[in-house]
C-alpha cells in the first residue's frame, strides 16, 4: 500500500482516528433507565405532541408490523434513491462525454 517505509505514520493516522471515537462514545452522556440511546427525531416530535394532546389527522395507509420490517423498507427505498441519482449521475457525465468527443470533429469542417 505504502511504497516508503514511513507506513507507520498511516497506522498511527488510523489508531489516533480510533482512539478519538472510542473516547468520544466513553465521554458520551449515558440515557435514562427505559430511553433510547439514539432515538430519532420522529419519535421525540411524536412524543411532545402526544403529551400536548395533539390528535393525529390521518392514519398511516400501511403500518409496517415491526420496527425492523420499517428499517428494511427505509433502507430498500434509499438504496433504490441511490440506484436512481447514480443512473442519473451516469448518464449525464456519459452525455457530456459524447459532446467532448463530438466537438472537435464539427469544429474541424
Amino acid at each position: 500500500m505504502f511504497q516508503r517505509k514511513d507506513w507507520f505514520i498511516g497506522a498511527g493516522l488510523v489508531a489516533i482516528i480510533a482512539l478519538i471515537f472510542a473516547i468520544s462514545f466513553a465521554m458520551a452522556p449515558q440515557p435514562a433507565d427505559g430511553e433510547e440511546a439514539f432515538g430519532g427525531t420522529d419519535a421525540t416530535v411524536t412524543g411532545i405532541l402526544e403529551e400536548r394532546g395533539v390528535e393525529p389527522w390521518f392514519r398511516p395507509v400501511f403500518e409496517p408490523g415491526s420496527g425492523e420490517i420499517e428499517s428494511g423498507l427505509f433502507a430498500l427505498q434509499a438504496a433504490i434513491g441511490g440506484a436512481v441519482l447514480g443512473f442519473a449521475l451516469g448518464q449525464l457525465r456519459g452525455r457530456a462525454a459524447i459532446r467532448r468527443e463530438l466537438e472537435p470533429v464539427a469544429s474541424g469542417d
